[in-house]
């Protein structure tokens, strides 16, 4: 039989839409079966350090691992009904010696479940190297604006100065922790071992009787040959908690992800229009409204971030209703929530990836904002300087109040900010601080901290992470 898929069939988003050709030829069935040979191989090799598979077995089914005829094994499968008994059917077909003994004293999740963590640890290292690839973006766009001044907003409402590579900071820090909670759960995942139908190894104990060999020696053996820890104690399968743990890492990236997204759809909204993300020539941004620039990608990006989001609870629903030893209720899920978590995430950091590194600042824009509204927020400097020249703190805020509210005043009905030029006149301040003085402790752009060094020291941090952890080679 052969499979063929076409346009006129359902096919999901992340077959082709969404996600990376790398990323969906580890999800692949072709590659899940051959880890599943993999593992088989591994295991015949440890039995024929005990005696029971001859070494021209396990050469035979060294030689014929990477044969895998995926039309042909689900051809079987329909007969079988079993996805793994159908790949075994067709790898002993073409391993005419060593046919026989394949799978010898396992279950099925021995096989599924270490070739799974395998995979599971295949995309972390993929999703790695793309969040260290996007904090270096992030490290250069941080380093190029740290020292411009912008109006920073809180309760969406205009506040005190920042700047453009402090606000950039913020969204890496948060990306930096997940990097090591990604790096961790990376580190941290384990196989189910080869321990049989609900974990003690009943099955090997009686194979390995008189070889000399326990049945922990076997699981060792095979193991290390597929260079992959396993948990000390499973039941059928491995601690489905596993996969919560990754989920929520992937989550926490998502949720990282999701903010600078949102906060870069705010910022290009034309009343605002300082930040915007690329818009290539022969773009459309509307079918109705032919001068829309909307952020399509910032907003798939939140789009696929909140849907991950949500998968999470999948996996914490799998990891607390497999009951006993093991239950099936989370096998059908796991084949769509699993590569559907790693797809996205793929997705969504290389468009953020490209969105950070061709991000447009309007600096016009950005300035327009600060003279606007930054002159409200220096008058906060404005009053430590005149309470430091004697002045009542109480007696100068509300006198400041008075001049901001009757400036804002203005600015609503219209008219440019009058505040500079009324301090600047008031008899009570200048008895104390020259209008000279007044005018440069109004001077928005000035009052930003140490905002350029903070960020500057993020991007430190950065750099030593990726240093400490560069990029696996592919």
């Amino acid at each position: 039989m052969t499979t063929t898929y076409s346009y006129d069939s359902y096919l999901s988003p992340f077959t082709w839409r969404y996600g990376s050709d790398h990323m969906r030829s580890i999800w692949s069935e072709r590659h899940k079966r051959q880890l599943w040979r993999r593992v088989w191989v591994a295991l015949a090799q440890a039995q024929q350090r005990a005696g029971l598979v001859s070494e021209a077995q396990a050469a035979d089914l060294r030689a014929h691992m990477d044969a895998v005829d995926v039309d042909a094994a689900l051809e079987a499968e329909k007969k079988l009904r079993h996805d793994l008994m159908a790949e075994i059917h067709v790898f002993a077909s073409q391993c005419q010696i060593g046919g026989g003994i394949i799978h010898l004293g396992a279950t099925s999740m021995d096989i599924e479940d270490n070739a799974e963590a395998l995979r599971l640890r295949e995309s972390l290292d993929s999703v790695l190297d793309q969040v260290r690839g996007l904090l270096s973006q992030f490290a250069t766009q941080i380093e190029r604006w740290a020292d411009v001044a912008s109006m920073a907003f809180t309760h969406l409402q205009p506040a005190e100065p920042t700047t453009i590579g402090y606000r950039l900071a913020q969204y890496a820090q948060d990306i930096l922790i997940d990097l090591g909670e990604l790096a961790r759960v990376r580190d941290a995942v384990r196989g189910k071992g080869i321990k049989g139908a609900v974990g003690t190894s009943a099955s090997y104990a009686q194979l390995l009787i008189d070889t000399g060999m326990t049945p922990a020696d076997l699981e060792s053996r095979v193991m290390t040959a597929l260079d992959l820890p396993a948990f000390t104690v499973a039941t059928q399968t491995y601690p489905r908690k596993q996969d919560y743990l990754i989920a929520a890492a992937l989550a926490s990236l998502a949720s990282s992800l999701y903010k600078f997204c949102f906060d870069l759809r705010l910022l290009q909204s034309p009343p605002i229009g300082e930040w915007s993300e690329g818009f290539a020539a022969g773009q459309v941004g509307s079918s109705a409204m032919p001068f829309k620039r909307n952020p399509i990608n910032a907003e798939k990006v939140d789009s696929l971030a909140r849907m991950l989001a949500h998968l999470v609870g999948v996996t914490w629903d799998n990891a607390s209703h497999s009951l006993l030893e093991r239950t099936l209720d989370d096998n059908a899920n796991r084949r769509e929530v699993l590569p559907t978590l790693f797809l996205a995430t793929d997705e969504i950091l290389t468009v953020v990836t490209k969105l950070i590194s061709g991000l447009q600042i309007d600096q016009a824009a950005v300035e327009r904002t600060l003279d606007r509204y930054g002159t409200f927020a220096a008058t906060e400097r404005l009053l430590m300087e005149l309470t430091k020249a004697g002045a009542d703190r109480q007696h100068m805020h509300a006198l400041l109040r008075d001049h901001s509210l009757a400036a804002w005043q203005s600015l609503a009905a219209g008219q440019p900010n009058p505040l500079i030029d009324s301090l600047c006149a008031d008899a009570t301040i200048c008895a104390l601080l020259t209008p000279a003085t007044v005018r440069d402790l109004l001077t928005a752009s000035h009052y930003i901290g140490d905002a350029p060094t903070r960020a500057r020291a993020l991007v430190a941090e950065i750099n030593a992470a990726l240093v400490v952890s560069p990029s696996r080679p592919s």
